[in-house]
Parts: structure tokens; C-alpha cells; sequence
């Protein structure tokens, strides 16, 4: 009994684990590891990439959310999607950046 007990919680706890940088994904909801950000980059590049991270996580979001154009992709809906999937307020210049990556061409 307490086999079973033992090997049913080493199965929940593989589950939960986040999946690593070129294990196979099989839960999208899933984040995957935080790799950390090459050093000696200068700071305006941490920035800029941070905010394409971010613009490309609310992008995903409205998406989902059912809004499909940049044209009902607003700086009030952007900025209210942020604050449902918990990410910081973004700023205009992000959420000019948002609008561009949902009129990119796929």
C-alpha cells in the first residue's frame, strides 16, 4: 500500500514539474524554465527585449481573448488584458508594439 501511495505522488510531482529547454511540451499552459539573459549586453537591449516579451505575452492573450485586428486591440483593452493575466500596466510604446505584432504577416 504504501508503494502505490509512494509512486502515485512521484507521478503527481513529474506532472507539475516545468518542462526544460528541449523536453517535448505537452501542456501549453505550462511556462517553460527561466533561462537567464546573456550578460554584458548593454542595458537599452534588456529593455527592448523585455518589453517584446511582454508585448508578445498580451498579444497572445487578446488573441485568445477573441480580438483579432489591431483595430480592437485599444490601449484601455490592452491595458485591461494585462491587468487579467497579471502582468505589469504597459506602457504606450508597448502597446504600439502589441498592435504591430498582431498585424504582422502570418
Amino acid at each position: 500500500m504504501l508503494a502505490a501511495v509512494t509512486s502515485m505522488s512521484d507521478k503527481v510531482n513529474r506532472a507539475d514539474e516545468v518542462p526544460k529547454k528541449g523536453d517535448v511540451i505537452d501542456h501549453a499552459w505550462r511556462p517553460l524554465s527561466k533561462q537567464p539573459l546573456p550578460a554584458g549586453r548593454p542595458r537599452s537591449w534588456y529593455i527592448s527585449h523585455n518589453r517584446r516579451l511582454k508585448a508578445m505575452r498580451l498579444a497572445i492573450a487578446l488573441l485568445d481573448s477573441g480580438s483579432f485586428s489591431p483595430d480592437q486591440a485599444t490601449n484601455e483593452n490592452i491595458r485591461h488584458t494585462a491587468e487579467v493575466i497579471g502582468v505589469h500596466r504597459p506602457s504606450d510604446a508597448t502597446c504600439r508594439m502589441v498592435r504591430r505584432l498582431m498585424a504582422a504577416q502570418r
